[in-house]
């Protein structure tokens, strides 16, 4: 994998901006759309559920705890718990719908980005189709996402310990989280390309290290808009696309306007 062509605010800009150049492409290109269809569907009923979970989650958090009580002290302390508690079931929403969304369309994914790789670079995949080959594909993929998933939810697991630290404690943990997601949604997206080649974790750290301004600049940009109702909809299969046109971007090829 090549370095991104580019140097400091031009490659941060280059991977915020890469989702908003994923939907050009995709709809330069509409033969990807039905590549897209099936993880939308798949994300929409993932988040559906998280959504109704999520809410469930909350109204026990509070419903349980906090009856009507008259006194004007114990009104601001339901007021305080329940902004807590609602952030608190945003945030676990957020992660399960990524976590879980992925997971469930990592193979229709996988087969998004190599689509969108063969348009960027013009060679197809000329091998015949072959039912076993490609479900080696699909185990291929479902556990790579596996190991992805579990290493990601032990480290925030970790990280939640943090809490526990009086007054340092919150801040280290929501700097390092929102640190080791923005390095998961990197490592997620472009991962697709990197096992595809039988690239190992090592040469996609390399890539990772060498665009890391782009890098920060896409895993925020995927960040922000997995957090925005009913957007994070489309948000998946979009990042797949940005993630591909950004690994594959060379000192070759046009700043990302692409194709």
């Amino acid at each position: 994998m090549k370095t991104i062509p580019f140097t400091g605010v031009r490659r941060f800009s280059t991977g915020f901006f890469s989702l908003l150049h994923a939907f050009r492409f995709l709809g330069a290109n509409p033969p990807l759309f039905k590549y897209v269809a099936i993880p939308f569907v798949i994300n929409v009923l993932v988040f559906s559920a998280t959504l109704y979970w999520g809410v469930d989650l909350f109204n026990g958090m509070v419903g349980d705890y906090l009856g009507p009580q008259d006194a004007w002290y114990w009104q601001i302390l339901a007021v305080v718990v329940k902004v807590i508690a609602g952030l608190l079931t945003a945030v676990i929403v957020f992660f399960t719908f990524t976590v879980v969304g992925n997971l469930i369309a990592s193979p229709f994914n996988d087969i998004l980005s190599e689509r969108t790789e063969e348009i960027l670079t013009g060679q197809k995949n000329d091998e015949p189709f072959s039912l076993k080959l490609f479900m080696a594909d699909i185990w291929r993929v479902l556990r790579d996402e596996l190991r992805k998933m579990a290493i990601f939810v032990a480290l925030m697991i970790f990280l939640l310990l943090f809490n526990m630290i009086p007054a340092v404690g919150p801040p280290v943990y929501a700097f390092f989280s929102v640190a080791l997601t923005l390095f998961f949604l990197v490592v997620e997206y472009t991962g697709y390309v990197f096992s595809r080649k039988h690239l190992g974790f090592g040469e996609q750290r390399r890539f990772i290290k060498s665009n890391f301004m782009a890098s920060v600049g896409f895993g925020l940009a995927v960040m922000c808009m997995l957090m925005i109702p009913f957007v994070q909809f489309v948000t998946i299969p979009i990042a797949v696309i940005a993630a591909t046109r950004l690994c594959c971007l060379s000192d070759s090829q046009s700043e990302l306007s692409g194709r």
